[in-house]
């Protein structure tokens, strides 16, 4: 399966915005003063987060100057060292979130995974966005970010532009990555919907009644009237349906020889009778049978 499109965007973005987030939390450079008196006039003096840089004719650069104006304690610059280094930590966390989600060694990527690192890298890119605006905000107001006098002059530095544009990749490459949420709720409202319908309902009534089984004397004799079984009411009222099997012919008892040869007399008068003497033939007679 190929890496989609929201997941590459946002693991492209997101490296980008942390290298210009980074780069502009540590270069003294969100405040350029120009214009000192008594100084030459390509003395330039780069203010940051956390240093100060005197620079002249661009070949001549000094670090760590001394805050003479208490910069350092205004209360945007208090506040944007600490968001800073919050964005940057969560950007970090949600890079391995990211790594982790996208498929990198595995053969499909992990959408949900994805999905929540893309929510905490906009997260991240918010909590830099804060701090850049809010300096802007206040970047020429020298009661809130003190200054000399004019005509000493402020202007926006480098670091203030590497901040917008860190935050700006950040939030996008989180909103990439945040749309992977889209695959993962499609197959989860599948699963759930299947599982739904695939389940066998409940009953609604708990309790079931079984009547006693009752023996056939009983169950087919109520009410001083004899009911004829189901069977009999098949019989009288079901249809018959299909052709007659013949029958075989009763088997009969066929004697060869004259079952009654020894059972007659006859008198002198010519009638014949009974004879009351046990009969001769091997056959049964009459009387035995």
């Amino acid at each position: 399966m190929r890496t989609p499109v929201v997941m590459t965007l946002g693991m492209v973005l997101a490296p980008c915005g942390l290298l210009l987030n980074l780069t502009g939390t540590l270069a003294p450079g969100w405040r350029l003063v120009k214009g000192f008196l008594n100084e030459p006039v390509d003395v330039v003096l780069y203010q940051g987060l956390w240093d100060m840089c005197r620079e002249q004719s661009s070949r001549e650069r000094e670090c760590g100057q001394t805050d003479k104006w208490g910069y350092f304690a205004a209360t945007p610059v208090v506040v944007a060292r600490g968001l800073m280094v919050t964005s940057l930590a969560v950007t970090a966390l949600g890079l391995l979130l990211a790594s982790l989600g996208v498929r990198c060694w595995q053969d499909e990527p992990r959408f949900l995974l994805a999905g929540v690192s893309g929510v905490v890298l906009f997260l991240a890119g918010l909590l830099s966005l804060i701090p850049v605006s809010w300096y802007n905000h206040f970047l020429a107001d020298r009661a809130v970010l003190p200054a000399p006098a004019s005509p000493v002059t402020v202007e926006v530095s480098y670091s203030l532009v590497l901040g917008y544009l860190g935050s700006c990749l950040l939030l996008l490459g989180g909103f990439s990555l945040a749309l992977s949420f889209a695959p993962w709720c499609e197959e989860y409202c599948y699963r759930s919907h299947k599982k739904t319908a695939g389940s066998p309902r409940r009953p609604s009534i708990s309790t079931v009644y079984v009547e006693p089984a009752l023996t056939p004397a009983i169950k087919y004799y109520s009410d001083g009237q004899h009911r004829p079984r189901p069977a009999e009411f098949g019989a009288t009222n079901k249809p018959k349906v299909g052709f007659p099997m013949p029958r075989p012919p009763p088997k009969a008892y066929n004697n060869p020889g004259d079952v009654l040869d020894g059972e007659t007399v006859t008198d002198s008068q010519g009638a014949s009778s009974r004879s009351t003497r046990p009969c001769h033939s091997s056959l049964p007679c009459d009387s035995d049978l």
